[in-house]
């Protein structure tokens, strides 16, 4: 599967002017032998906290969902879109978005775990729905988002519906970078599954953001990573098929006890 990873910066608070600069670096890439394009979390809105209830979309009526919908079936690329903000019953959610080449929404998944150190709690509401796999051309993925990271509970839980391909849309902080690359590498090897992130570059509000994009193999091998500070675009293709060989080499799954396991 050949993957297109836009690092991007984003535009606080301006929706509109993010579509656009994403809709204008979809026109200037070589697409025709992409299978799928990532973008980073809350990419419409950045973590304009305090504006999002009032800039967040209606997940039933959602210009990016349309954007998304749209650019999927004009360029027949599967689209990981990363997070956008959107407002339901009164509450804003952390949504990541997975639409097909042919134009089809076929997952979303509400971030659950909020971060105390940006103080999301006091503007967001956490997910109330488990992760769940997605299929694209037949092959089981996930999405956590940024925070989700540091709980291994659900990225194992992925594991054992069968992913094999784990995307991880961030705003992840420079400050604690190294916790970023770890975790990412370790919730590889720890699942045997390829894992895919893309975080954004740049600052807002006090806060520089790690980038440090990467592509990482089941075997915990960076494939292929991002600059920290700039915004730029990573294209790699992964055998998938090494999933299944990395899990026979060392059968980690059928090794597991979880009788034992409180």
């Amino acid at each position: 599967m050949n993957i297109l990873v836009y690092q991007m910066d984003v535009i606080p608070g301006d929706p509109q002017a993010n579509r656009e600069k994403v809709g204008k670096w979809l026109e200037e890439q070589e697409l025709h032998d992409v299978d799928l394009i990532m973008l980073p979390e809350m990419w419409t809105t950045a973590y304009t906290l305090p504006e999002l209830d009032d800039i967040a979309e209606d997940p039933a009526d959602s210009e990016t969902v349309r954007f998304l919908k749209e650019s999927a079936e004009r360029y027949h690329v599967h689209i990981m879109g990363g997070s956008i903000a959107v407002k339901r019953n009164g509450k804003v959610f952390n949504r990541a978005l997975v639409v097909n080449n042919r134009g089809e929404l076929v997952y979303h998944y509400d971030k659950m775990h909020l971060v105390p150190m940006l103080n999301e709690p006091a503007y967001l509401s956490g997910g109330e729905e488990p992760v769940r796999v997605f299929e694209l051309d037949g092959i089981k993925m996930g999405v956590v988002i940024c925070y989700d990271l540091r709980f291994p509970e659900i990225i194992r839980s992925l594991a054992l519906q069968g992913c094999k391909l784990l995307f991880i849309p961030a705003e992840w902080p420079d400050s604690r970078r190294t916790h970023w690359d770890v975790l990412s590498a370790a919730r590889a090897v720890e699942n045997q599954m390829y894992v895919v992130t893309c975080n954004r570059p740049g600052s807002y509000d006090g806060i520089t953001f790690a980038g440090s994009s990467a592509f990482i193999d089941p075997w915990g091998n960076v494939l292929q990573k991002g600059s920290v500070e700039h915004e730029e675009t990573l294209r790699q293709k992964l055998e998938l098929s090494n999933v299944a060989e990395v899990r026979e080499n060392v059968p980690v799954f059928d090794s597991r006890v979880p009788s034992l396991y409180d």
